[in-house]
């Protein structure tokens, strides 16, 4: 089962608030195993039907996506939990917890899942409209194109240039050390597999991943679990600058009025491919097939969908005319998680990192 770590239960229906309040003491009775970082109940709490959904995206960011779901399939109602990536990882896995979709952003350990035989298949007419490059072996499969950051406060870098690429960054944080010392925030990869999946593409595209990693390491930099708290922390002015944040979660923040800017580096933008699949334990399968589709459609099929909060979704990134360098899916992923190498990428980005 899970534990609890901060479980929050915003308004969604009244009568809903009950039934979440019943799986509040559930969660604080079981033992320890991985850990929550937020519950919510949508739909009908007498419905016929129900989805579980464990997910690494931000309830708030994703509920247009249930709602939709729910008010054209009657009788339905869908738990979801927002979890970290390895939680996510840690529930599937090695707990085996019965739930019918996974979405993650940590594209390699959605991988790994479906290579080592803990997701089923789907196949239907609107899923074979996926790319090649945007699923895999039917079991995993896209539906974002979120790109990976440079965050900053305009107030932090008044009068300073800046950045729009790697170099510059380093340039920039080299020139003002004490401007931005403790002041520069990335990913923890030791506890972020999105972190990670961010930091070993990186360091695969170019050696600069590890000049700029040095140079932050010399800063003192401050590491996070996730983009929302690095964003919070701009936002606050704790942070100046933030490397490899969601643009996504950032966008969403600036247009709730948030001071703060966004650069999609012009050396090269990493490109993550959130997905969903649905673990070979399913209790509602044919139900999670059914969401899988509404997924793919609103990102996919249908580009005006008002109810899809991520960046419109682009069919051939190669030729999009911007430096956007999106991750495939496929068995490449599975290269860092290899232990021996996982350990020597640590090794390295710990020497870096932390000085």
């Amino acid at each position: 089962m899970f534990s609890k770590k901060t479980l929050v239960l915003p308004w969604v229906l009244p009568r809903v608030i009950v039934r979440a309040a019943v799986l509040f003491f559930a969660v604080i009775t079981t033992c320890e195993a991985f850990e929550i970082e937020e519950l919510r109940v949508f739909g009908p709490a007498d419905a016929t039907h129900q989805l579980k959904v464990i997910s690494t995206a931000d309830t708030e960011l994703f509920a247009p996506l249930i709602e939709h779901f729910i008010a054209n399939s009657a009788e339905t109602a869908v738990e979801y939990i927002a979890v970290s990536s390895t939680s996510l990882m840690q529930a599937i896995y090695q707990d085996k917890e019965p739930f019918d979709i996974a979405i993650s952003s940590a594209m390699d350990l959605q991988t790994k899942l479906a290579n080592d035989g803990y997701t089923r298949a789907h196949i239907s007419e609107i899923s074979r409209q996926v790319p090649g490059w945007a699923k895999w072996r039917n079991h995993v499969f896209a539906f974002t194109q979120e790109p990976a950051a440079i965050v900053y406060s305009p107030e932090a870098l008044a009068g300073l240039p800046v950045p729009q690429t790697r170099q510059q960054l380093i340039t920039l944080l080299r020139n003002h050390p004490q401007k931005f010392q403790r002041r520069v925030g990335t990913y923890d990869v030791r506890t972020s597999g999105l972190g990670y999946l961010f930091a070993t593409h990186d360091a695969r595209s170019s050696d600069i991943y590890w000049r700029l990693s040095e140079v932050m390491g010399s800063l003192n930099v401050r590491l996070y679990c996730c983009s929302g708290a690095m964003i919070e922390d701009i936002i606050s002015g704790e942070l100046a600058i933030a490397y490899n944040v969601l643009g996504s979660y950032a966008e969403a923040r600036k247009k709730q009025g948030a001071e703060i800017e966004i650069i999609e580096p012009d050396d090269f933008t990493t490109v993550m491919l959130r997905s969903a699949l649905i673990p070979a334990n399913a209790q509602s399968p044919s139900l999670a097939g059914l969401f899988i589709d509404h997924l793919i459609s609103a990102s996919w099929l249908n580009s005006n969908a008002d109810y899809y909060p991520f960046p419109e979704i682009s069919k051939d990134p190669a030729s999009s005319g911007t430096a956007h360098r999106p991750i495939r899916l496929g068995p490449g992923l599975l290269v860092y998680l290899d232990k021996l190498k996982r350990k020597r990428f640590m090794q390295e980005w710990v020497s870096s990192m932390i000085q």
